[in-house]
């Protein structure tokens, strides 16, 4: 187990851990990872049985940074971005991941543009 020194980064990868324990992504089905930084925000999809990432998308890609947004708008975005994706690459379902985060603010937009766009979780 990694040592961690600050309390709120080991309270979340505790958080953290103990999802991980019962999600798994498929192809069919992949987990759909999010890490929020204190600017940015960046999805993945990925399959763990192969240990790949399939998709990813984040507020640094062209569209989403050009555009003047707060921080809750572009997590909006990057969620439509990823749908987006993930239908041109055939995936309709996934399982979402909230990496410890808990659900609300960005996490909850994002995950609201992605079902808006037609991902089920």
């Amino acid at each position: 187990m990694k040592k961690i020194k600050d309390r709120k980064q080991y309270r979340r990868f505790k958080i953290k851990m103990s999802i991980r324990k019962s999600i798994k992504g498929t192809q069919e089905r992949p987990r759909m990872n999010v890490f929020r930084s204190n600017k940015q925000i960046y999805v993945q999809l990925i399959n763990d049985l192969e240990g790949k990432t399939i998709l990813s998308a984040s507020s640094r890609e062209k569209g989403i940074a050009e555009k003047e947004s707060n921080k809750t708008e572009q997590a909006k975005l990057v969620g439509q971005l990823i749908a987006e994706k993930a239908k041109e690459a055939g995936i309709e379902n996934v399982v979402f991941d909230r990496n410890g985060y808990l659900y609300h603010g960005r996490i909850k937009n994002l995950a609201e543009a992605a079902r808006k766009g037609g991902l089920k979780f």
